[in-house]
């Protein structure tokens, strides 16, 4: 299968950090039209506002004239730019060159910093979307929700953003950490790595039943996938399987849908809409299930966002999956990289994305079929945890965001989660169809009781 270019706009550790879907379009790409109307001719001329321009320029003199300090003129604009894609929602930003390079460096997997995808808040500090298994983050203990108030002492700035977590391997740094449950910031020490992420991981769990651990969706995911998969198979057909997506903050879609169409024979993956022809796309599975109908089980949990939730929902939406664990990041929306002639680049969000049954999980997430809970940690003190796309201030607002019973899920850590799913999958029941999909509540360790 061949497939447009479309990136989940996930950075491994800086600068820009958010799942979600992104697209990249020519410098000389034709303008779009300022109408509403979404068939609106893409050729039609912007109108230009030359009362808000004069009242920016007045404002922009103004500062320059009477600031109690100098401003520089490229720190003002690139902070008017800021500005301007600020009130729309956490994931339309602006890339400068050195940026954008660094943006499309993450699609290899292979970059200098401690892995980890983070987010930007409206108030500088950094909120940890995940941490990247057997990176210096992951190993250090940072965990997905966490946020980083400060990086080496000093407060993080709207211009350095994620910057100051790259630097030369060997080199080190401190990040102080606000965790949920705890009373006060703590610091972490790093040290930098050359991060080279293997997004595949696999082994068996017990004879005939296999477990694949995605990390997250980059450039060569779906060959590894393949490979992981004939290695499970080299002993003879596997009686199930355990696609483990906790904690999988997305990555590349194509890589996603590719996962999707090795496990599908046919039906849809994923539909992409938005107001420009360039936001719409379309994804079918092609004959040929490897792993033969086996019965699968997908694992997720609040981590698991954006290409993570494209999978887990196609495999679910063509019952070809049951999904456990806890309710999804709610990451729905697509992002389009616009290059600009001097080198920087707009990612601005363009479109949503819908599971094969027509549902948009923006701001809702997917909830499991069988929802586990968290073990409770000792040293935590209660507290609620809302850590989804919902409460990012500024979200797009989903289609069925604030729906009657809405949670936001959990982080499900450790291994007790891959034994629930492996009980799940032993039962062998028939997948059903979200609408008909029972929710059942259990701890994560359930598959130890008898």
């Amino acid at each position: 299968m061949r497939f447009p270019l479309i990136l989940l706009s996930v950075l491994l550790a800086a600068p820009a950090i958010t799942p979600a879907l992104a697209q990249e379009v020519e410098p000389d790409a034709p303008a779009v039209a300022s109408s509403d109307d979404p068939d609106a001719a893409e050729t039609a001329p912007s109108k230009v506002p030359l009362d808000e321009i004069r009242r920016y320029v007045a404002v922009f003199n103004a500062v320059k004239d009477a600031y109690v300090e100098p401003v520089d003129d490229k720190k003002l604009m690139h902070s008017a730019i800021r500005g301007l894609l600020l009130d729309l929602d956490p994931h339309s930003t602006y890339f400068d060159r050195e940026d954008a390079e660094d943006f499309d460096e993450q699609a290899t997997g292979a970059y200098d910093g401690v892995g980890v995808e983070l987010l930007q808040q409206p108030d500088n500090t950094l909120r940890v979307i995940a941490p990247i298994d057997d990176t210096p983050a992951a190993r250090a203990g940072i965990k997905a929700g966490d946020v980083i108030v400060a990086i080496n002492g000093k407060p993080i700035t709207a211009e350095d953003g994620m910057e100051p977590l790259r630097g030369e391997p060997g080199s080190k740094l401190t990040l102080t950490i606000l965790r949920e449950g705890k009373p006060k910031p703590f610091d972490v020490s790093l040290t930098r790595e050359t991060i080279r992420v293997a997004s595949v991981r696999s082994r068996m769990l017990e004879p005939g039943y296999g477990y694949v651990r995605i990390s997250s969706f980059q450039a060569d995911t779906g060959a590894d996938f393949q490979r992981h998969l004939e290695k499970l198979q080299a002993s003879g057909k596997l009686s199930g399987l355990v696609l483990d997506l906790r904690s999988n903050p997305g990555g590349l879609l194509t890589s996603a849908v590719q996962v999707a169409d090795d496990l599908l024979d046919k039906g849809n993956i994923v539909t992409t809409r938005g107001r420009i022809a360039i936001s719409d796309a379309k994804f079918d599975a092609t004959p040929g299930d490897r792993l033969q109908g086996a019965p699968l089980i997908v694992l997720v949990d609040a981590g698991s966002a954006s290409a993570s939730e494209v999978l887990a929902g196609a495999l679910r939406d063509n019952n070809r999956a049951r999904v456990i664990g806890s309710r999804t990041f709610g990451k729905g929306s697509v992002q389009t990289v616009l290059p600009l002639d001097n080198g920087d680049s707009v990612k601005l969000t363009t479109a949503r994305y819908y599971t094969p049954s027509g549902k948009s999980i923006q701001a809702s997430g997917i909830v499991p079929d069988v929802v586990l809970k968290p073990e409770a940690a000792k040293d935590a003190e209660p507290a609620p945890y809302d850590y989804s796309e919902a409460a990012l201030p500024g979200h797009l607002r989903g289609d069925d965001e604030g729906a009657e019973g809405y949670r936001a899920g959990d982080v499900l850590e450790g291994d007790k989660p891959i034994e629930a799913a492996l009980a799940e999958l032993k039962k062998k029941l028939p997948v059903t169809t979200p609408a008909a999909a029972p929710v059942v509540e259990k701890p994560a360790n359930a598959a130890t009781k008898p």
